[in-house]
């Protein structure tokens, strides 16, 4: 693909990139900049673009990463290091202190709710929240896929449902 191909290829989907971008940023001017930089990006790198692959699943792809990266730069941007003998690491914007009686009712709750589950819901949404993936606990309990994974969708339901008064409003 030629440059002047792949910048009116480019061109033409940009319209599409910028739902995606103020999405992403929540802000006009922001996703405008988002916007700009991933196509920029995209041209210097257009070597590295594969003719026949998905040239609107690469652009979202820069554009993700760049919103990650810019992201991540911000809030390292927003921590300092207290050079002090202990050596912290301070978030800058927020000082929070939080009131631990309260997180342990939270805990106390979201414990019993989950012994409270049905074995067959249980035991796969705790193996999933334990880090297993699907096709792993399928194997281990020797049951479908599918069938893992609306058993975990069930055992969250019902956590939520029971759990509502912990929700963030």
């Amino acid at each position: 693909m030629t440059a002047l191909e792949f910048s009116y290829s480019l061109n033409k989907m940009s319209k599409s990139l910028k739902p995606f971008a103020l999405k992403l940023t929540k802000d006009m001017e922001e996703a405008n900049d988002l916007l700009q930089e991933t196509i920029l990006k995209a041209f210097t790198n257009r070597d590295k673009f594969a003719d026949g692959t998905n040239l609107k699943a690469w652009l979202y792809t820069i554009m993700k990463n760049t919103f990650i990266t810019n992201y991540q730069r911000m809030v390292r941007r927003n921590t300092f290091i207290d050079t002090t003998d202990n050596l912290h690491y301070i978030n800058s914007t927020e000082n929070i202190t939080e009131n631990l009686a309260y997180t342990s009712f939270a805990l106390k709750d979201i414990n019993e709710a989950i012994v409270n589950l049905e074995d067959a819901y249980k035991t796969p949404f705790m193996m999933h929240f334990r880090g297993f993936k699907y096709h792993e606990i399928a194997d281990k309990l020797n049951i479908p896929i599918g069938t893992v994974k609306n058993r975990i969708h069930i055992a969250r339901k019902e956590l939520k449902g029971k759990l509502k008064n912990y929700a963030v409003k």
